[in-house]
């Protein structure tokens, strides 16, 4: 999810959660090279953590921690011993750990978890005071001074492209010893730089890297930097010595750029694309302005960081005019353009509403797509939020808004192609923050993002072509959180608005004419992502918040003054009881994991309250009524399961029934994610944070209050434990015979499978750890399956899956035949940015991560006969669908979809040896599909009804006399499934299947 790079971070993380995709912290970038190896100091391994005392003022303080790669410590944690005034301290003994992850607290219910996000901090002396993070000793200077009225060298470093929050030295002067990693911190100088002064003694250089104290270096490619005496500069690898300071003030700039030229301005629809040639400037144009008049809206003005303005929702039949001024780094304004007509089209017209295709899930594979990431079909509705030049995305192009329902509606033939029939999409509610293309963040629940919608490719259009098709539609869905910003038509807080210098930026002085929907610009502020309506520069009346308006005495990353109640949070009294949580989560394996925030963005609705229930209920029903045909649920497992069974998972049954029939919403698929990181059956032996315990309904009668319920609830069935929890043979053949599964007992919501997902490192252990979970989720033949997703990679990483063509192809060789929903995350077909970090928020380019842009990929025109079997391809799509994983999972996908015991069949390893080895068969009227499957490895099956079995991969056809048949290894990523009297060889031999 997307972060806001001047507000207090994230709460306290004994066990870091998946947010929908909570998707993207404030993270540096990774590492250019790795950190100096020659030069660590016999110390590292080791941290002592100095804590500020004075702002806090408690009586005592303990550091709650855990080691890269372990454990937590026992809430509340180690006892701090005092240091110096001021300062308390502990050190800690990491082992091979090269971090930690800490929190502070008076162990009396007081934290300081670093606003969410947990401190992470390496080794050495480290300080923690009011929020920021330095290595040093506040006790004593540790660095090396072997000669006071020795040389000095005054380093000057910039991290501007770097992101990070701090910045340190590791040097040795010539002659001496290294300091001890990260070595010690540098002081913020001016914008983009940070500063040190190293006393030399007697040397008149050093070696020297730089780090942000988390792991990221900056070691000139692994030959360190060589610094001499006097004032230097490193910037971009490049060491300027005897450089000037890169602070001191210039020259006032007084040029203004030259005036843009060769504008034009296109309409399509209601929509209009405005192009323009680049100004120039002595000092460079950083951005451009740009006059809209026409219509009944006036004259409306944008700023803009390309030279291409794209505009939605414009009235029909209209002539507006466009002119365009070029601004430079001092302000300086250039002449307005020559202006530019053009007259906007017919408005088209509303589409009708669709129904579910209301088949067996189980059938359906599932293509995920983060919608805004996916493809461009429209570049009108393109939008890059007051983060697009911070981020990097506006060097590149890039802005965070860019994919839309026209660009995947224009690609359904390729993912049909693949042979997926059911496409899961990211949120398409209405968002609101500095970086919500992900769509966790709801703002209105009621109105679909128009960031998301073109003229003729509506989110109806987008479901009714799907259907059209053959395939279905699953929307993510939040009933947790809102955005920060409260939720539209429930509660919006006011923030405190001062608009100095420093924050102009954030707040725009509040227009009650405007309404924010995230794509139309405010014209006076020029921004699509206008915050107008929640400002205010006197106290609102019937202010709750504490010290509203006063300096906090915090600093944000950039240096400037925080104020109480500049932005919502739990704890500031800014919501309402009633419907936000008013807390912060502080043990992730305790009750308040399903009762308070998880981060500062994401507001934690009272899911308790029916004006709550009855706002998300109303909300999901008019997507329910549009016809998608199942939702996957975000952050399922911080609302109680008692507060699904009772309200929320009856109403979506209720309303698809009232709406589409029973057989639809018999077959309507709630999935959700039930995120335990964890390799275990149940999530640390807490069941009410396991996934499988989402699956079932309630065993006993709480309280009529939905609150108090959730309390009883969670009490009982935490001292029922582990093993007094319902267990199920739903997903597990009776011998060689299928038997109809009891579903009785389920509570309408199936899961992802989380604990198959975190072992997907290696099929084998994602298969054997599945199957030992399989009974004790309801059936687990539904369980949604993936190796990687828009959160994390295979035991909890935060890369997109890496581990090899190869490795793939085996794990969908699993995933296509074992029990559950196989489910493939947009490019994995290709090892799209295989290895690169999933998300790092704002802090750099989406293009560098695993959220990339994909339709450079899909470039082209494609057409599908039917699903896996592409009629014509040109342009780039072609050669995509020529990669071996490609043509892979085509033929899996036609393989899965002949054969019922594959999509719908009980299974069972009874009889069998061999790794990755199975029997699955489903019965039903006619039908009695019974297949023998084995995954890379030989297998021999004993018991088996006797009878002619052919492989479905060869055509091979054995002939069992004697209730046993053996298989010869098919290698890494080919398998063989043998079907009692099948039909013959499925598709055509491939790079694996073979």
């Amino acid at each position: 999810m997307k972060r806001t790079p001047a507000r207090l971070s994230r709460r306290p993380l004994a066990v870091t959660l998946a947010v929908g995709g909570i998707l993207g912290l404030l993270t540096a970038l990774p590492a250019e090279t790795a950190p100096p190896t020659a030069h660590v100091a016999a110390t590292e391994g080791v941290t002592t953590v100095f804590y500020y005392t004075k702002t806090k003022n408690w009586t005592r303080y303990n550091l709650h921690y855990a080691p890269d790669g372990g454990a937590w410590t026992t809430v509340p944690g180690v006892r701090m011993e005092t240091a110096c005034t001021d300062w308390v301290k502990t050190t800690v003994n990491l082992g091979s750990a090269a971090g930690l992850q800490a929190t502070f607290t008076d162990g009396t219910g007081a934290w300081d978890n670093n606003g969410g996000r947990n401190y992470a901090l390496g080794t050495g002396d480290i300080t923690v005071r009011d929020g920021v993070v330095a290595h040093s000793a506040p006790c004593g200077d540790p660095s090396p001074d072997p000669d006071p009225a020795g040389s000095k060298a005054t380093v000057y470093y910039s991290a501007r492209n770097l992101g990070w929050t701090t910045a340190n030295i590791h040097y040795q002067p010539t002659g001496g010893a290294w300091t001890t990693a990260p070595g010690v911190g540098m002081t913020a100088a001016c914008t983009g730089w940070w500063k040190k002064e190293v006393d030399l003694g007697t040397a008149a250089a050093m070696k020297a890297a730089f780090n942000n104290g988390n792991g990221t270096w900056d070691n000139n490619n692994g030959a360190d930097y060589t610094l001499p005496a006097g004032v230097t500069t490193v910037q971009n690898n490049t060491v300027t010595r005897d450089a000037a300071d890169p602070c001191a003030g210039e020259a006032p700039d007084t040029t203004a750029p030259s005036a843009p030229t060769q504008v034009v301005a296109q309409a399509d629809g209601v929509s209009v694309v405005l192009t323009w040639e680049p100004s120039t400037d002595d000092e460079g144009v950083t951005k451009y302005q740009v006059t809209r008049d026409g219509g009944t809206r006036g004259t409306v003005v944008t700023d803009v960081g390309s030279t291409v303005l794209s505009e939605a929702g414009l009235e029909a039949k209209t002539t507006y005019t466009y002119t365009v001024r070029a601004v430079d780094a001092a302000g300086n304004v250039s002449a307005a353009s020559a202006a530019a007509r053009t007259t906007t089209g017919e408005k088209p017209p509303t589409s009708a509403p669709g129904k579910p295709l209301g088949t067996d899930p189980r059938k359906d594979p599932i293509y995920f797509v983060l919608t805004a990431r996916f493809n461009d079909g429209d570049s009108s509705n393109n939008r890059g939020g007051s983060q697009h030049e911070k981020s990097g995305n506006a060097a590149t192009g890039d802005p965070m808004f860019r994919g839309d329902f026209k660009g995947l509606l224009n690609k359904l033939d390729y993912i049909k192609g693949l042979g997926f029939s059911a496409v899961w999409i990211t949120p398409v509610v209405l968002n609101r923050s500095d970086y919500d293309y992900h769509g966790y963040h709801g703002y209105d629940f009621y109105k679909v993002d128009p960031r998301l919608e073109s003229a003729g490719a509506s989110y109806q259009d987008l479901i009714n072509a799907a259907h059209a098709k053959g395939m279905k539609i699953y929307q993510d869905v939040v009933y947790n959180h809102s955005s920060r910003w409260g939720a539209k038509g429930l509660f919006t807080p006011t923030v405190y608005g001062t608009r100095d210098a420093q924050w102009s930026w954030h707040y725009d002085e509040r227009q009650p004419a405007f309404e924010y929907d995230g794509l139309t610009v405010e014209p006076k502020s020029g921004k699509s992502y206008y915050n107008g309506d929640l400002w205010s520069t006197a106290e609102p009346t019937g202010n709750t918040c504490l010290n509203w308006g006063r300096p906090t005495g915090a600093k944000s990353p950039e240096g400037y003054t925080i104020y109480n109640c500049q932005w919502p949070s739990p704890t500031s009294g800014m919501f309402p009881k009633a419907l936000y949580h008013n807390c912060w989560i502080g043990n992730w394996e305790g009750e308040d994991s399903r009762s308070c925030w998880l981060h500062d963005d994401l507001a934690d609705f009272n899911t308790e309250n029916a004006q709550v229930q009855n706002y998300l209920i109303g909300a999901y029903n008019k997507y329910i009524d549009m016809g998608v045909d199942g939702f996957r649920v975000d952050t399922a497992v911080h609302i109680p399961r008692t507060t699904w069974n009772r309200r929320f998972l009856p109403a979506i049954q209720e309303r698809v029934t009232q709406q589409h029939g029973v057989e639809a919403a018999k077959n309507f698929f709630v999935f959700g994610e039930v995120a335990a990181f964890v390799n275990d059956k149940w999530n640390r032996g807490s069941v009410n944070h396991s996934a499988q315990f989402y699956t079932w309904k309630e065993r006993k009668e709480y309280n009529a209050d939905d609150e108090q319920a959730a309390l009883e609830m969670y009490e009982y069935e935490q001292q029922q434990g582990t093993g007094n929890q319902p267990r199920s043979a739903n997903a597990f053949l009776d011998g060689n015979s299928y038997h109809a599964p009891d579903h009785s007992r389920f509570s309408g919501m199936h899961v992802i499978d989380m604990r198959m997902h975190m072992n997907f490192g290696d099929a084998s252990n994602a298969f054997h750890n599945g199957k030992d979970s399989d009974d004790s989720y309801n059936d687990a033949t539904y369980n949604v399956v993936y190796v990687d997703s828009h959160d994390y990679g295979p035991n909890k990483g935060s890369e997109r899956y890496a581990g090899g063509t190869d490795a793939w192809a085996e794990n969908m060789s699993l995933m296509w035949t074992f029990r559950g929903i196989p489910t493939l995350y947009y490019g994995s077909e290709i090892e799209f940015q295989k290895g690169k970090k999933i998300d790092c928020g704002p802090s750099c380019p989406l293009a560098t991560t695993g959220r990339a842009y994909y339709g450079a990929h899909v470039a082209g025109e494609v057409t599908a006969n039917d699903f896996s079997e592409v009629q014509s391809a040109t342009g780039a799509v072609a050669g995509t669908l020529q990669q071996p994983l490609v043509k892979h999972v085509q033929r899996l996908n036609e393989i899965r979809r002949a054969i019922p015991a594959l999509q719908t069949g009980q299974y069972s390893t009874e009889g069998i040896s061999g790794d990755m080895a199975f029997k699955r068969r489903h019965t039903s009227g006619p039908t009695d599909s019974f297949a023998l499957v084995t995954v890379t490895h030989a297998a021999t099956y004993t018991g088996i009804p006797n009878g002619t079995y052919t492989d479905a991969v060869t055509g091979d056809v054995r002939t069992v006399s004697d209730g046993r048949l053996t298989i010869t290894a098919p290698g890494k990523g080919n398998l063989r499934v043998y079907v009692l009297n099948g039909k013959g060889k499925i598709g055509s031999t491939g790079p694996y299947l073979k």
